[in-house]
This record gives C-alpha cells, structure tokens and sequence, in this order.
C-alpha cells in the first residue's frame, strides 16, 4: 500500500438559498469547482486523472444522476476521464475524498479528484409516481431540498423527526443552551469575516463566472450573540435552535486534487497533506449530530496518533448544538475549532461541504505549520466521517 496525499483544493464562494448562485445549475457548478482545481496544477495533463469521484445529496434534478460525469463534460476534461457520484448525504464530498484515497493506496490510480456540489435553490419538487395510472386521490409534490421524504412506513417515528427536533433532543441529552450556542453561531461568522478580510480563502475559492460574488453570501460580520437572542426557536415553541445558530441552505461545490507521491511530477507541484487516516460511523439515526465524536476518534487511531497531536478540527457546523456536543466530547481547545469559520456562517451546501472542510484543513496547517488536523462531518440518519491529514507543506 502507498500514502495519499491531497495536493490541491478549490470551491466556489457559497450562495444563500435563493441568492447569487440561484440562476447556476448544479452541473454547471461543478464543472467550475473541478476546473478551479486543476488550475492550481498547471502542468497537469487532464487525460492523466484517472478517475472523478463526486458527491451530490440529491441527484433528482439537474444533478442528473451522475453530476460527476457531467462535470467532467463540461470542463471540458477529455471524454476518457470516467467519474462516479457517491451519496452519503451531508458527507458526500468527504466521502469522495476517502473513496479516491483508497484508490491512490491501493495502487488503482495516481491522480484523482474528489469534489461535491449541491444546489439547494434549485432542488425540485418530487412526485410520488402511481403503481397504476389515474389515481383517485390527491398527489403531493415533495421538496427534495432537504430532511426526510417519501419515508417509508415501517420507520419508526423516533427516526424520522427533522433534522432540527433531532438537535433539540441533543441540546437536551447534554444541557446545551440557547446562550451558548448563540454564542458559537455569532464566533462562527466573526471568524469566517476575519479570514476573508485577511485573505486566507483567496487561494481556495474560485469565481463563478457570470455571478458578482466574491466570497461567502452567508457572512454576517455583525452578528452577536445579544442580536441571535432576539430569533424565535425554529422546531419548538420553548426551544433552543433558531436560523441564526443552524446552518443554513445554500448552493455551491468544492474539488479536491488527490494522488501519490509518485504523481507529483506529473502534478507538477508539492502535496499539501498526507491522507492519514479515515474514520466512520452510524448510530441512532436522531443522534447523527453526536455521530463525528466517534468517527474522529477512528480516523485518529488509523493514523496513530491522539487527540493531544491534534492541532486544527474542521468541524461542520450542521448546527451550534451537535457541533458544542461534539466539541466537548473531544475535550479538545475550542480555539482550534473551525478558526476560519464555520459552516453557520460560511453555509453548507450538502453534497460540498465534505470538500470544504478538507481544503480548509490543509490551509490552515500549512499557514500554521502544525503537523496534525482532522476534518470530520456529521450525516444526517445517524451517520458521520472523519479524515486525518498529516501536513507536508
């Protein structure tokens, strides 16, 4: 077996629900995320990438099934490039990232790229279809944007409640306020503010062309804790969770340039990180937010070290809550979590958050110098993934 190592990475800035990237397909933003990363690699042959693995949440619209397939089209990589998609929800791009290790380690391919996009302004509405023609009764178009649809009748309640009731019940398993979690959201957007303002995301996003959007639409430099107190609960009348300490929806998409250290000529530059370790987990589908606890600590031991080597975490900040649980849990420096901003702020659009954080992890050790980050996301129906990164730069 031979390392992986990621040795590029690249998004688009993150669009509101119904903002600035509302009008750009999904397709099409994946096309600019994979041709933003290969940009970062000059010298590259594209006929010499081997293999496109994409995630992608929904895949019912304009995704058109395989979008990784239809990103590579439309780049413009030659036709002999093949590309999959992978959907493991919130984790997608992540777990694209881990399927195209495997492929370096295992001697399958030398140059891959790993990327996600969703556009979750665009998502359309589903119909049931009828098992015989001209039914009697009403039909219900279905939002395929986010959470649970067409569930299946032998689920059990406990299971399928939304995705914020869920983090309601984890605010009350740890006692986790509305305080502090209004607190983390607010610290999420003042840090995301600081890093543009000082151009640490210059080298990571690229534009979207035809769009007047230079960084994250999602970014309130304002926001304090005092202004997220004054938000109704969104999931219960006496509840924690708000639209100002939960992720919001978003439209977006991220790439990631992956390959052996033999591909480096090839590449024609230097790794940024080693690809460690790998971690994943599943439990209670309504505990998926408590879910990346465990998936870090596997992906730590695979890479063997611990926590206390550990010196940057991105986190997905799928909602103040479930990141505060996990945070704590780890009984790791909240000062090393997310220190460029989180997804609170930043946005999650689904199937590119994995993507997102994993560019951002590389980033920040290499302006740090440290050696060792982890990058880990929570999945919703109880699921999670991790990834430990080893700097080279």
């Amino acid at each position: 077996m031979t390392s992986s190592y990621l040795y590029a990475a690249a998004r688009t800035p993150f669009g509101r629900f119904g903002g600035a990237l509302a009008e750009v397909r999904p397709d099409d933003l994946a096309a600019v995320a994979l041709s933003g990363v290969l940009t970062k690699a000059p010298g590259l042959d594209p006929a010499a990438i081997e293999e496109v693995v994409w995630g992608n949440a929904n895949g019912a619209g304009e995704d058109n099934r395989n979008v990784g397939r239809m990103a590579v089209l439309l780049a413009g990589l030659p036709t002999s490039v093949p590309a999959s998609t992978v959907n493991r929800l919130c984790g997608s791009s992540l777990d694209a990232a881990m399927a195209a290790s495997r492929q370096v380690e295992s001697g399958d391919a030398e140059v891959v790229v790993a990327g996600g996009v969703e556009s979750m302004t665009r998502a359309p509405w589903v119909l049931p279809k009828p098992s015989r023609a001209y039914p009697a009764g009403n039909v219900t178009a279905v939002s395929t944007t986010l959470g649970w649809r067409l569930v299946n009748e032998r689920m059990p309640a406990e299971w399928t409640v939304s995705l914020g009731e869920a983090n309601e019940q984890l605010a009350d398993r740890f006692g986790i306020g509305r305080e502090r979690q209004d607190e983390f959201a607010a610290l999420s957007h003042r840090l995301a503010d600081e890093a543009w303002a000082s151009g640490f995301y210059d080298d990571l996003v690229v534009p979207v062309p035809g769009v007047d959007l230079v960084r994250d639409e999602g970014i309130r430099p304002g926001s304090s804790a005092g202004r997220l107190a004054g938000l109704k609960p969104s999931f219960r009348p006496d509840g924690t969770i708000t639209a100002g300490n939960a992720s919001p929806l978003n439209d977006g998409a991220s790439a990631l340039l992956i390959g052996s250290e033999a591909a480096a000529g090839a590449i024609g530059r230097d790794p940024l990180a080693r690809i460690a370790g790998r971690g994943a987990h599943a439990l209670d589908p309504q505990l998926f937010g408590f879910a990346p606890v465990e998936a870090a600590d596997k992906a730590l031991a695979r890479a063997g070290i611990t926590w206390d080597d550990v010196a940057a975490v991105e986190l997905n900040e799928a909602f103040a809550v479930q990141s505060l649980a996990c945070v704590d849990a780890w009984k790791v420096d909240p000062a090393l979590v997310n220190a460029k901003g989180g997804a609170i702020a930043i946005g999650h659009p689904l199937g590119a958050s994995g993507g997102r954080i994993l560019g951002t992890l590389a980033h920040r050790l290499r302006e740090s110098g440290d050696r060792w980050g982890v990058a880990a996301i929570c999945i919703g129906v109880g699921q999670a993934l991790a990834v430990v990164l080893e700097n080279q730069s």
